[in-house]
């Protein structure tokens, strides 16, 4: 009656126990929801940025830095260009940067390329060049050189008098973005849309969307921007909610200065979902197993107390000998007192047909008398326990091999020679004996394996047999 009343207050206790939990998990994962929209959100920019840092704004800097040098000004500003010159210098910054470096002069209106080729600059034919020298700006980024196409950071050079002598620059091939692009979405899930001031399509890392040919995609003409409303055309598209093929992508924008560029990450919402949930799914699980284990214990109280009890027994209950885990831990101290050891693996043959044609409690019976036969058979020092089912396990203590076969086959001699009584009828049983040894600390399991390689031995040579098999040494 006592257990019962224990019982009941167990689960009123419980009762509190979950409100409180589960009061105290909206608080936190209010907070965790927050938290995780934070982090998902720095966590997508994050590699963006890093990939402007790296793929734009290091191939401006390093070109500021240069067009600057006096070097470069004398090259450009002298009467007549020395192309080897050029070439050589172009050739340096090659090597020393990595990077595919050009001059436009105005004075042999000439481009000369760090690969060693050039274009003339001719009125009509190269647009860029005479466009970009009557605008304001002084820093420019472009998409040109269609027959392999590029992405040019334009800089103007102007000498001490600031008389225009050309351009400098760097060139990237558009096929090494789609390279880092698709690395990058592989990575984080994202795509890229990089767009100038006139929504033109400069980069992305939808190589559909690439311009080619002198031809660019302008942002307008995509089906999820057709499906904006006109206010959300107008306007930034920062956050917005945006159906691609399907599936739902959230836009984060970025602008890009100074190229008055705008980046685009179109980021799957389930993937961000998944990013936000994840910690507050853990602790939703988290709680039920909590809940669901307390439930558990209390109303199985009286039998993990019983299960307790026998384990920190060690001890089986059909046959009163030291269980598996008992041998185990008796074997580790053996290996721990660096004593050699032999190991009889002990398997009942035909135990099964005891069960079918006698039942159960036969079975029981004969399981217990044999148990006390070992009992009564060993030395001092061995040690007799149940390892499972129909098994037993001997641990003879600094006894070699040879001399355990031999205990063994006194066992097995004894054991041919009994005869079980359950009552009403008398069962004659007979064993295979598989036997291993150990004179090095070893794991149980080592031991037990070349035991058992024995024991097959012994069952495929007609049973009621004694095997040894040493370890093999590697």
């Amino acid at each position: 009656m006592n257990i019962f009343r224990t019982l009941h207050r167990s689960i009123l206790l419980l009762f509190v126990v979950v409100v409180v939990s589960i009061v105290t998990l909206v608080h936190f994962s209010v907070s965790k929801i927050v938290a995780e929209q934070s982090r998902a959100q720095q966590q997508s920019h994050s590699p963006a940025v890093e990939l402007i840092v790296q793929q734009l704004m290091k191939p401006l800097h390093i070109s500021e830095t240069l067009v600057k040098a006096k070097e470069l000004q004398d090259l450009m500003g002298a009467q007549t260009v020395d192309e080897d010159a050029v070439f050589a210098s172009l050739k340096r910054l090659h090597r020393e940067f990595g990077m595919n470096f050009f001059i436009a002069s105005e004075k042999s209106r000439r481009q000369y390329y760090s690969d060693g080729t050039t274009t003339e600059l001719v009125e009509g034919d190269v647009s860029w060049y005479f466009k970009y020298k009557e605008s304001a700006q002084n820093e420019i980024a472009d998409i040109g050189k269609w027959e392999d196409t590029h992405f040019y950071i334009d800089l103007k050079v102007f000498d001490e008098e600031q008389n225009f002598l050309g351009f400098f620059g760097v060139g990237k091939s558009l096929r090494s973005f789609l390279d880092i692009f698709a690395r990058y979405k592989e990575t984080y899930g994202y795509d890229f849309i990089f767009a100038d001031q006139d929504r033109n399509i400069t980069l992305s890392s939808d190589p559909k969307l690439v311009a080619a040919n002198s031809k660019f995609t302008n942002l307008t003409e995509l089906p999820w921007f057709k499906d904006l409303s006109e206010e959300e055309q107008a306007g930034s598209l920062n956050n917005l909610l945006v159906k691609i093929n399907g599936y739902d992508f959230l836009i984060a924008e970025l602008n890009i200065q100074p190229f008055d560029w705008t980046l685009y990450l179109m980021t799957p919402l389930e993937s961000r979902q998944t990013e936000i949930s994840r910690g507050f799914i853990f602790s939703i699980v988290t709680l039920l197993v909590l809940i669901f284990g307390l439930f558990l214990i209390i109303y199985n109280l009286l039998y993990y107390f019983k299960k307790d009890m026998q384990k920190t027994r060690q001890i089986d209950v059909l046959t009163e000998l030291p269980n598996r885990a008992s041998m185990s831990l008796k074997f580790d101290g053996l290996m721990y007192e660096k004593s050699s050891v032999s190991l009889v693996l002990i398997n009942l043959d035909n135990f099964k047909s005891v069960n079918e044609t006698h039942g159960r409690k036969a079975g029981d019976i004969v399981l217990r008398q044999i148990a006390s036969m070992l009992q009564l058979e060993l030395r001092e020092q061995d040690i007799i326990g149940r390892w499972g089912g129909e098994e037993f396990l001997l641990l003879l203590p600094n006894t070699g091999p040879h001399e355990a076969v031999d205990v063994a086959e006194t066992v097995r001699n004894r054991l041919a020679n009994m005869t079980i009584t359950t009552g009403s009828m008398s069962i004659q049983m007979t064993a295979s004996f598989g036997v291993s040894f150990t004179a090095i600390p070893r794991a149980i399991n080592e031991v037990i394996a070349a035991a058992d390689d024995a024991l097959f031995a012994a069952k495929r040579e007609g049973r009621n047999v004694v095997r040894l098999q040493l370890i093999e040494e590697h």
